[in-house]
């Protein structure tokens, strides 16, 4: 009778086990999805810049310093390896954008031209995709990072090498800051 009880509780321990384990994965696999989502976005992103950059050239003949430095940070962002790193990259990359929008008020013909606004409106749109990727990613990173530091599975995934997952943070206090809004001039 007392070995049955024993071994009850083995198996018992035994299915906890191979449950914490599991969902340790599940969760670890769902934080890797979260992150493919972004890359997708980041690509499309990356792919849709040159289009804008190439479009707005003719107008903007004496802002070249504004379009390289476009060029420069979207070539750092590709390049980009870890998750810091693309999103330090990525937060240089929509700090030139932001300049480039800037000028680009200064062109009104630019402003009007059609394939300009598709590609402008095509960005705007990958940008949000990006922002809602984000959320969910490090929502998913949340999820992990509490699972791997709560007990008893801190047990698990310790003799298993799991490892917290780093945030998709922004980098930049100005896309952190509130805009100011003036309505009095």
């Amino acid at each position: 009778m007392v070995v049955v009880l024993i071994a009850a509780v083995v198996i018992v321990i035994f299915l906890i086990f191979i449950g914490i384990y599991n969902s340790l994965i599940r969760r670890r696999n769902q934080v890797k999805n979260a992150w493919s989502q972004i890359d997708v976005q980041l690509k499309r992103r990356h792919d849709l810049i040159p289009n804008l950059v190439e479009t707005a050239k003719g107008y903007m003949k004496h802002e070249s310093e504004t379009l390289k430095s476009i060029t420069e940070a979207r070539s750092k962002a590709m390049g980009a390896n870890t998750i810091a790193d693309k999103s330090k990259a990525e937060s240089a990359l929509s700090g030139a954008m932001s300049k480039f929008f800037l000028v680009v008020e200064n062109y009104p013909d630019l402003k009007a031209n059609q394939n300009f606004l598709a590609v402008q409106e095509e960005l705007t749109s990958t940008e949000n995709k990006i922002a809602f990727s984000r959320q969910s990613y490090n929502d998913q990173v949340l999820f992990f990072n509490n699972k791997i530091q709560m007990f008893p599975s801190n047990m698990v995934a310790g003799m298993y090498n799991f490892k917290k997952e780093e945030f998709f943070e922004l980098e930049d206090k100005a896309e952190r800051a509130v805009p100011k809004v003036d309505f009095s001039s």
